[in-house]
């Protein structure tokens, strides 16, 4: 029978080796927080019940922090361990039935499947809970895992209290555990603070419940660096690098051609369409959404875009909170910003900047121009040059262009202002009033020619 479960997350600390004044689990691996991290991985079991965060450091920036919905949260004010900051969770984990699966919010590299298998393990009806253990290359600094004769966990000896022969033991606790929830609240109290420190360790419950009748089982996880608990910075780097790789070969498992996959930097979040390209030194970032048969090109950055089926971003495009269509050409070197809109068949070429703009479709602004608060109509070229001015100091103003409307080159567009359909804009062109459809503007002074004016000029001493 499905038993119900309540996640706990230890997110209260001050993470003082960061060097940061920012709350350790608000710091960011493969494109999201520690702690958004950890939660992403909890709710994949099963899914819990409830799952509460155990606030302190910062709290208000990380409850804000926190983007999934329905977490509780807790406040543990003073950092008295981590008993403590599980007794701190109990009034928004009720009711105590269950199970209770405890995690630490620096811990984004565990994966959902260590999670279900601890869960498994721990609703065996003969125990008490179970934990998630590890060998470690180098156990310095964490809780050896004593077994008895039955391979089930005695107890746990923190480093500074073992004796040279338990020093020797790799098997480490990384901090993860699974109890019987109300066998767990029921002895709680027996934690005792019996340490100079001062501080409840969650660690002492292994032996309580053993000593109640209640045996604890290790759960053996081969891979190290899925418990991998972040300190430092360059511990951050690492479970970085390793979160984007396995999103990498995730992609490129579901049909995603990754051309070099060492050097992109796709976000937990991104999703890409079979038959996708991706070239080298692409970063894509936040809820990007590519579709099928997509290229990004090399070294183009893109965050919280939508590109549709088979368009093409050509290398160096930088595009922000933009939406790109079905077989548009971008690129290279294109700037889309603020909620900037290319529709399906445009075309939008080198240095050409986007702000607030759409582009109907087919439309086309190959070369050099700034459209900034534009709409632009279906098949309409912009020329190059053309440059939307938008802003007059105080406020920005509108440019509205219809479609298959010609805009010569080197245009300028003084807003607000309509350009109707089918209109033409001869090159050069200052346009300060609304043109109506189908018909031709010139906005520029008259050329003079002045015959041998340059033969007298160079004659001149």
């Amino acid at each position: 029978m499905k038993q119900n479960i309540t996640v706990v997350i230890l997110a209260a600390g001050l993470g003082t080796r960061m060097k940061s004044t920012r709350a350790k689990v608000l710091h960011e691996a493969g494109g999201d927080t520690l702690l958004n991290q950890v939660i992403r991985a909890a709710l994949h079991v099963s899914p819990p019940e409830r799952i509460v965060a155990v606030v302190g450091h910062q709290a208000d920036e990380v409850r804000r922090s926190v983007n999934a919905p329905g977490v509780r949260f807790a406040d543990q004010p003073a950092q008295m361990g981590t008993g403590h900051a599980v007794l701190c969770a109990r009034s928004q984990a009720a009711p105590e039935n269950g199970l209770l699966l405890i995690l630490n919010g620096d811990g984004p590299l565990l994966q959902p499947s260590t999670l279900a298998g601890l869960v498994e393990l721990a609703g065996a009806s003969h125990l008490g809970g179970a934990l998630v253990t590890t060998e470690a290359a180098d156990p310095s600094g964490y809780g050896r895992i004593l077994r008895d004769s039955d391979g089930l966990v005695a107890a746990i000896v923190e480093q500074k209290s073992a004796t040279p022969e338990q020093l020797r033991i790799r098997e480490i606790n990384p901090g993860v555990y699974c109890f019987e929830a109300s066998l767990f609240w029921k002895h709680i109290a027996e934690i005792a603070p019996n340490n100079s420190a001062n501080e409840y360790y969650l660690t002492d419950m292994v032996e309580i419940l053993r000593r109640h009748g209640h045996a604890i089982a290790p759960m053996l996880v081969a891979d190290e660096t899925e418990l991998l608990g972040i300190n430092t910075r360059v511990e951050l780097a690492a479970a970085d690098r390793i979160l984007r790789a396995r999103k990498a070969r995730r992609l490129m498992l579901s049909g995603v051609t990754i051309e070099y996959p060492e050097t992109v930097t796709i976000d937990v979040d991104v999703e890409i369409g079979q038959d996708s390209i991706v070239e080298s030194n692409v970063q894509l970032r936040g809820r990007t959404r590519i579709g099928a048969n997509c290229r990004i090109g090399a070294g183009a950055i893109l965050r919280d875009c939508i590109v549709a089926d088979g368009a093409a971003i050509l290398p160096y495009v930088v595009a922000d909170s933009s939406s790109i269509g079905a077989r548009a050409l971008v690129g290279p070197f294109s700037r889309l910003r603020l909620n900037a809109e290319a529709g399906p068949d445009t075309h939008i070429g080198n240095f050409v900047e986007l702000k607030k703009t759409r582009l109907g479709a087919g439309a086309k602004a190959n070369h050099l121009a700034y459209l900034g608060d534009a709409v632009i109509g279906p098949q309409t070229n912009i020329g190059a040059g053309t440059i939307t001015c938008n802003y007059d100091g105080r406020k920005k103003h509108p440019t509205k262009i219809g479609e298959n409307t010609f805009v010569g080159s080197n245009s300028t567009l003084v807003a607000p202002l309509e350009i109707a359909d089918g209109a033409y804009i001869a090159a050069g062109s200052v346009i300060t009033q609304n043109v109506e459809a189908d018909a031709l503007a010139i906005g520029r002074a008259r050329q003079v020619d002045k015959p041998g004016w340059a033969r007298k000029r160079r004659s001149q001493p």
